[in-house]
């Protein structure tokens, strides 16, 4: 297996514990009835993770949304991070992503037809999705990273498991990077290990498969992560494949996302350029002096053979940054991130979520 090791701070061990003990007993309050958990009366599906950091919930969910806007109507709801507003927000076609947050901003501009709302009360924003007058048509729910928001309990829980961090040879938090301990896996109906090398032996399935020591009505599957074709952020233009890069291009590879180094990793084995990484933390809040420390890096290479690229979740906030210089803009690229399903599951998968969704439909009482 070719897995990064997990760096443990084993110093913290004790603060863990007693983070372990305060999240135990929240979700046996929920499981013995004091805390309430609150059932809809339509498919309700929640994408989420036990751990910090990027284990691909946008692109699964958006994989999702494909899958189900053919013949449904989709809301998806999520909590905003880092978004300027409170409440609940139902995204319009020209809301700035200062109110709802970068990764549902993303969304509504890819499809533009689904209802896309934001709010840390679950349960007021499902209510709000369900009301004809707000979300007129809502057939299903994609609740966007909230398996520990146990106050709604969906009919259909998807776990996220990054294949370079696996929950079973993890800690909790501060020590390590769980929010809750590997048992909470268990609430899940399935389990997607991402971000795998394309090239995992049959063996290593079996080994993964094995030591994850799921439940037998639960389902395990395996993704990893592909590139749609670059396109330009501003003023249209041609799409094409990173391959298609030319050699003497140098690259700069601006990121404001969880783990940059698979993206570059990945890049590193598809082209030969030369790549410079300016990476900022996750969800970060440009500044003017990001912007220009982005054009300055930008200038220092060859002139007439360079090119910034980015990811979509980071364009957004870039391109609504009124400091982004003139000068970059018509060299600034955007990388889709998507996934696809290894071991011929993608059948599979697909009709396990249309089965749900097909034997739960919305109650025609609801308004």
């Amino acid at each position: 297996m070719s897995r990064s090791h997990i760096q443990i701070n084993k110093w913290l061990y004790p603060a863990s514990w007693i983070y372990g003990a305060g999240v135990w007993l929240r979700n046996k309050l929920f499981d013995w009835g004091f805390y309430k958990e609150r059932s809809f009366n339509l498919p309700v599906i929640c994408v989420g993770n036990i751990t910090v950091g990027g284990t691909g919930k946008t692109p699964h969910t958006e994989y999702l949304i494909k899958l189900l806007q053919k013949k449904h109507q989709v809301a998806v709801l999520s909590r905003g991070y880092k978004r300027k507003s409170k409440g609940f927000v139902l995204a319009q076609a020209d809301t700035p992503v200062h109110q709802i947050g970068d990764e549902p901003y993303q969304m509504k501009q890819k499809f533009p037809n689904i209802h896309m709302a934001v709010d840390a009360d679950r349960c007021h924003g499902i209510e709000e999705l369900c009301k004809d007058s707000v979300a007129p048509g809502t057939e299903v729910i994609l609740l966007d990273d909230a398996f520990q928001h146990r106050y709604v309990k969906a009919g259909l829980n998807i776990l996220l498991v990054d294949y370079n961090r696996l929950i079973i040879e993890d800690t909790l938090l501060p020590a390590g990077r769980m929010r809750e301990h590997e048992a909470g896996k268990y609430r899940a109906s399935i389990v997607i290990i991402t971000k795998c090398p394309k090239d995992m032996k049959p063996m290593e399935y079996r080994v993964l498969s094995k030591q994850m020591n799921l439940y037998a009505f639960q389902q395990l599957y395996f993704t990893t992560l592909d590139y749609g074709k670059l396109r330009p952020l501003f003023n249209g233009g041609k799409e094409y494949p990173v391959t298609s890069i030319h050699p003497g291009i140098h690259i700069l590879l601006v990121t404001g996302i969880a783990t940059p180094q698979k993206l570059e990793n990945d890049l590193a084995s598809l082209i030969s350029n030369e790549v410079h990484t300016l990476a900022f933390s996750d969800h970060h809040d440009f500044t003017e002096t990001d912007m220009m420390n982005i054009e300055s890096r930008f200038q220092q290479l060859p002139a007439g053979k360079r090119m910034i690229i980015t990811t979509e979740k980071d364009a957004v906030r870039m391109a609504s940054h009124p400091s982004l210089p003139e000068s970059i803009k018509p060299y600034i690229y955007v990388l889709p991130i998507e996934i696809v399903f290894l071991q011929e599951q993608q059948e599979s998968f697909n009709q396990n979520i249309l089965e749900y969704v097909r034997k739960n439909p919305r109650d025609s009482r609801l308004s």
